[in-house]
């Protein structure tokens, strides 16, 4: 059995282990909203885009573009490139681990392709199991910006306009709410046209005026410069997004692993200091007891002493 000091000193260490992941789980928590309000901010400029590449279509007579499946259908691709978007290091619960199961699940199911990785974690896992990588983009993974997205985008754009691969996809966990957290896989390029038609409803909402001003409308120096430019833009604010959704998913399944961890602690915590009365009172009992004992023994002594005497 345990010692009252030795019980005294775990629980000692699991009050500063439990600082510790108390601190973690505030940490998190700020990095997440900070991340969420950056996001928030560039939004409306990633939809604005959005919008534009749809009034090229609904304005250009002929769109050919390297970015979009063509008009005659799409076509399975043979090669990929996939951008994997892992942490920088662990204790976010099974975070890394579902990003890393599927990609494994894509490895499996094609045979041509090319892995681009954010994050220490998923590249020290692909190095540790021998799966090649193309490219580790080496930057931290805790701070996602712009920036760097672009940095990502024109790099992976380089693989898909020479002819490197067929398709870029992009594997990155997404936070619905703060109980579940999603493994999205999108893909990048080539686009559907499809997804940048303009509704009925929504030409039937646009003013007089606006009609006039899109027949007004031209493309310099082309059509399809102009559309190169906006999709590069497009591209890189989704990167952007997919950085930083992964990012906020990576720091709340943090936050749940050290609150997980708190209510550990508070049991074990609870278990101890009931432990710790045991043995304290066990002690004090047998102290108790020996005392008696001894003033018993005293007793019987004397006695036998003064029956001795003459």
């Amino acid at each position: 059995m345990a010692t009252t000091k030795e019980i005294k000193d775990r629980i000692s260490s699991v009050k500063n282990t439990q600082k510790i992941t108390n601190a973690m789980y505030l940490i998190s928590s700020t990095k997440m909203r900070k991340a969420k309000e950056e996001l928030d901010r560039t939004r409306p400029y990633f939809e604005l885009q959005r919008k534009e590449i749809k009034r090229i279509f609904r304005n250009a007579e002929e769109v050919d573009s390297p970015y979009f499946y063509p008009e005659t259908g799409r076509k399975e691709g043979e090669s990929y490139a996939y951008l994997v978007i892992t942490a920088d290091k662990g204790l976010a619960g099974s975070y890394n681990y579902n990003v890393l199961h599927e990609a494994e699940r894509v490895l499996e199911k094609h045979k041509k392709v090319k892995l681009f990785v954010v994050g220490e974690y998923g590249r020290h896992y692909f190095m540790k199991h021998d799966i090649p990588i193309t490219q580790s983009f080496l930057y931290t993974a805790q701070n996602p910006t712009f920036h760097r997205a672009r940095e990502i985008c024109e790099r992976l754009l380089s693989e898909y306009l020479n002819g490197e691969v067929d398709e870029i996809r992009i594997i990155y966990s997404d936070m619905k709410n703060e109980l579940l957290c999603d493994v999205k896989t999108h893909r990048l390029l080539p686009l559907e046209r499809g997804q940048f038609e303009t509704k009925k409803e929504e030409i039937e909402k646009m003013s007089e005026s606006e009609v006039r001003k899109e027949k007004d409308y031209e493309f310099y120096p082309s059509v399809n410069k102009v559309l190169d430019s906006i999709i590069r833009s497009y591209l890189s604010g989704f990167i952007y997004g997919g950085l930083v959704d992964s990012f906020s998913a990576e720091q709340n399944a943090r936050m749940n692993a050290m609150s997980s961890a708190n209510k550990n602690a508070e049991e074990l915590l609870g278990d101890l200091s009931i432990e710790y009365n045991r043995v304290r009172q066990a002690a004090i009992t047998q102290e108790i007891t020996e005392v008696a004992a001894g003033a018993k023994a005293q007793k019987q002594r004397r006695a036998r002493e003064e029956a001795s005497r003459p």
